[in-house]
């Protein structure tokens, strides 16, 4: 059974599958991780999809990274 991305509890732990999707639900993840000003651009969509082995808190630090924020 694929991962439900929609109700699944998500972690600095969960790994980004093949299946993975931008559901409010990675988003309010992410907001918790990278604060208020969290969102979602191509690029950075483009990074998660990149076919390399990440988790979402792998995510949450290159947005970090990417935005000079530390949260």
């Amino acid at each position: 059974m694929a991962f439900d991305w929609h109700s699944e509890s998500l972690s600095r732990d969960t790994p980004v599958t093949q299946d993975y999707r931008n559901t409010q639900n990675v988003r309010r993840f992410m907001t918790e991780q990278c604060g208020p000003a969290f969102k979602f651009d191509r690029d950075f969509m483009a990074w998660i999809r990149n076919d390399s082995a990440k988790t979402l808190g792998d995510v949450a630090d290159e947005w970090q990274r990417r935005h000079g924020n530390t949260a």
